[in-house]
This record gives C-alpha cells, sequence and structure tokens, in this order.
C-alpha cells in the first residue's frame, strides 16, 4: 500500500514507522523539508512537499496539528479528493482542555468536508509513544482502536492497518462519531498534562 503522511511530527514519526516495519511503502511531506527528509531517512521512506505527499498515497494520514489543518487544505489542493485520508487529531486546547470545534462539528467532519476526502477518524487516543509498541498490547490485551468513517471500503482499509499492528479495530460506524472520539481523546489528553505516562490508554475488556 502507498501511503502518503502529511506532517513530520511525534504520529508520523510513530505511525509511518509502524507502515515502513509491514512493508507499505510510506511518503513524508512536510512544510518544513528539512525535517520531512530527516524522518523519512530515519524510516527508510520517501520525502517531499505535503502536495507531494498528498499525491503519492493511496491512503493519507492527516497528521499535522490541528490549528495546522487549512494552512495544509491550501497546500494539497485537491490531491486528497476521493482518496482514503486518516485523521489522528484531536483539536483541543491545552490551557481548559476543551474541543474547539463548533457545537455539532468535528475534525474528521471538517477535514473530509475541506478535501474531498474519505474520512476515518482513527489513532486519536494515545500518545504517539504507544503506536511505537510492536505490538500495543495491555494486561495481555491487544490495544482497542475504535474508528469512524461513513465510507465503508474507507473503513476497512484501516481496519487492515489496525489489524498490523496488532492491535483490534472496533468500528464506531459513521464519522460523526468522530466528534466522541476527540472527546475520549480529550480526556487522554487531561490526564496526560495532569502527569500519567505516556502509554496510559483506553482498553476494550470483553466478557
Amino acid at each position: 500500500m502507498k501511503i502518503g503522511v502529511l506532517g513530520a511530527g511525534s504520529m508520523a514519526h510513530a505511525l509511518g514507522g509502524q507502515w515502513v516495519a509491514q512493508g507499505h511503502e510510506v511518503f513524508i511531506g512536510g512544510r518544513d523539508g528539512c525535517k520531512a527528509e530527516a524522518l523519512g531517512a530515519e524510516l527508510g521512506a520517501q520525502s517531499g512537499s505535503l502536495r507531494e505527499a498528498a499525491e503519492f498515497g493511496d491512503v493519507v494520514l492527516m497528521g499535522v496539528h490541528w490549528a495546522g489543518i487549512e494552512d495544509t487544505a491550501v497546500a494539497i489542493g485537491d490531491a486528497v479528493r476521493g482518496k482514503v485520508v486518516i485523521d489522528c487529531g484531536n483539536p483541543v486546547e491545552v490551557e481548559g482542555f476543551t474541543l474547539i470545534t463548533e457545537p455539532g462539528d468535528s475534525l474528521g467532519e471538517l477535514i473530509q468536508r475541506r478535501t474531498g476526502a474519505r474520512v476515518v477518524k482513527a489513532f486519536n487516543l494515545c500518545h504517539a509513544e504507544v503506536w511505537q509498541m510492536r505490538p500495543p498490547v495491555f494486561d495481555g490485551r491487544p490495544l482497542a482502536v475504535p474508528y469512524s468513517s461513513d465510507d465503508p471500503a474507507a473503513k476497512e482499509v484501516v481496519a487492515q492497518l489496525i489489524r498490523e499492528m496488532g492491535a483490534d479495530p472496533i468500528d464506531l460506524g459513521p464519522l460523526y462519531h468522530s466528534k466522541d472520539l476527540e472527546g475520549m481523546g480529550t480526556v487522554i489528553i487531561t490526564l496526560l498534562f495532569g502527569g500519567l505516562a505516556p502509554r496510559t490508554v483506553f482498553n476494550l475488556v470483553a466478557a
């Protein structure tokens, strides 16, 4: 699978590294060309601009900070229209730990409207350090990874990526549930800023 990664930060490093290890072709794109090149070299991935990464990927990770989504959308133009885009972000301001999107809206829905992509909300409930685990297992249980999307085929692509890293995909239904995932993400971020270890997670314990 060809995966474009928008951004060269911690989530790009963690998830991009997982995908390279699974044998996927990965392209790191960033506003800072030197940073993207350095991460690409470290992971064994190609690197270049945001637009080049968006054009490269059959699947594209939106790995930029939420505040940079609009600038990223401008930079990539129509390059992800119709493609599977994974949104792993949490639009949370960390002074009051509140979501900054409009009531009833979510970052995932905003990205879908802005880019014309088939967005899947996933990978937003853990610190990047968790996504570096191979596999992410807690108390003997694989990590449960919830995801949501309006597109069944896009969901299956992301479910495959989740399974490949040794985690359990949990289909939450339509993309409007990304708002719920972002609320859960806010709880985790609050706990981490409160001093809990980076590998603090929600996990599903089924009877």
